[in-house]
């Protein structure tokens, strides 16, 4: 089974993950091959290093992702051009783990923008973790050390909540406790096993 795992940012993807790994899921996560794909003496930085310069380097010559981060978020343009270099890359690393996966896994991919992708249709399932807007705020401020401005804009990058809930097979509400959370995953899990995966 594939399933696809997104949410907004600050929405509490990464914990999911990690309790769906606790119960046997084999867990492939996007953030994770971005990071990969870009490392020192890669193909993708040697890509990013000439579109952007080298002003998105180190001196040790790995990627500085401030840096890059500060010129792409500000401009839509650079961060489609980023995308074209990273998100190939990352789908086919991807896609090899899922191939090298045992027979009768959960495999879940763990993908912030798999609705802006439109990656969908890619899965036997998409599980969108969900959260309100202020509490996703105040997450993200305290986790990256942004203003609430900054918060804002990377929210306002992502697809809107209406647009991931268009693309959900389930939604998982994370405003309570990481009990409450738990207790959905894994009555998440006993459906798919259940469903004989």
């Amino acid at each position: 089974m594939l399933v696809g795992l997104t949410g907004g940012i600050g929405s509490g993807k990464s914990l999911v993950a990690e309790l769906l790994a606790a119960r046997g899921a084999t867990i492939i996560d996007a953030d994770v091959l971005a990071r990969e794909v870009v490392a020192a003496g890669t193909p993708g930085l040697a890509a990013v290093s000439e579109r952007f310069g080298e002003s998105v380097l180190r001196e040790d010559g790995s990627l500085d992702r401030g840096a890059l981060g500060r010129i792409v978020f500000g401009d839509p343009v650079a961060r489609r051009d980023l995308e074209a270099i990273i998100h190939p890359a990352v789908r086919a690393r991807a896609a090899a783990l899922s191939a090298a996966a045992p027979g009768g896994a959960v495999v879940v991919q763990v993908i912030p923008l798999l609705v802006e992708t439109g990656q969908q249709d890619n899965f036997d399932q998409v599980v969108v973790v969900e959260v309100d807007p202020e509490v996703q705020l105040s997450r993200i401020m305290l986790r990256d050390g942004l203003d609430e401005a900054e918060a804002q804009a990377r929210v306002r990058a992502q697809a809107t909540r209406e647009a991931r809930h268009a693309a959900a097979d389930v939604v998982l509400h994370n405003n309570g406790t990481t009990e409450d959370l738990a207790a959905a995953v894994d009555r998440l899990w006993v459906e798919w096993k259940g469903a004989g995966v």
